[in-house]
């Protein structure tokens, strides 16, 4: 694996971010930190060969891309095949469990689709909550939604993190900044989910207000 990351963080490019944002967002065992910061952080330091704003939109449809696999391998083989798959030796050998697939699930019954926007923010569930909305037959179009704008909230924080540390004296090296993208973006992407979950309640709780002040009139 250090190999790979030392890999990735020499030959940072467009492609390579999107690459490596579709692993990160599959079932496959790869750190966001290691590719969305140090490109914020070069795209704000470097020669311009790389422009922040395009980091967060390239690792965005990377992430739309590795979302996209598990949404159809587990819409194809179905629940049976997925939790086999999951305690495999394969599985466990990517860090997978059924533990793990049981509680990408069970976040999902409990948010609905919006965990498809809300889990992407949260560490854990983030790269398998596209198992149980494939396993639900999720519309679509709904998860292609809902996943680009959690996704793309996330790499916004990344980013935003990457562009932070290039003003800070003494980080110099991108695997410093890896290091210290890993320190606050867990937190930081917890606290956004929270206010994001917080957010869906208040709405939904006034929605039900309103219809039923509608139905008493």
């Amino acid at each position: 694996m250090e190999v790979i990351i030392s890999w990735v963080l020499n030959h940072l490019s467009y492609w390579v971010i999107t690459l490596f944002m579709a692993i990160e967002s599959s079932f496959i065992p790869f750190p966001s930190e290691v590719v969305v910061p140090p490109a914020a952080w070069l795209a704000s330091t470097g020669d311009g060969q790389l422009n922040i704003v395009l980091v967060v939109v390239f690792a965005t449809l990377g992430a739309d891309i590795g979302a996209l696999v598990n949404y159809y391998l587990a819409r194809w083989l179905g629940r049976p095949l997925i939790y086999r798959l999951a305690d495999s030796r394969w599985g466990h050998l990517l860090l997978l469990d059924a533990e793990k697939v049981a509680n990408a699930e069970a976040y999902f019954n409990r948010h609905g689709v919006t965990s498809t926007l809300v889990g992407r923010l949260i560490p854990a569930v983030r790269q398998l909550i596209s198992i149980p909305a494939g396993l639900a037959r999720m519309h679509l179009g709904k998860f292609l939604l809902y996943t680009t704008l959690g996704a793309g909230a996330w790499n916004c924080v990344l980013a935003t993190i990457g562009f932070a540390l290039s003003r800070v004296p003494g980080l110099t090296t991108r695997e410093q900044v890896v290091s210290t993208a890993e320190k606050y973006s867990h937190l930081i992407g917890s606290g956004l989910a929270t206010s994001v979950v917080v957010f869906v309640v208040i709405m939904v709780m006034r929605a039900k207000q309103k219809k039923k002040s509608n139905v008493q009139s």
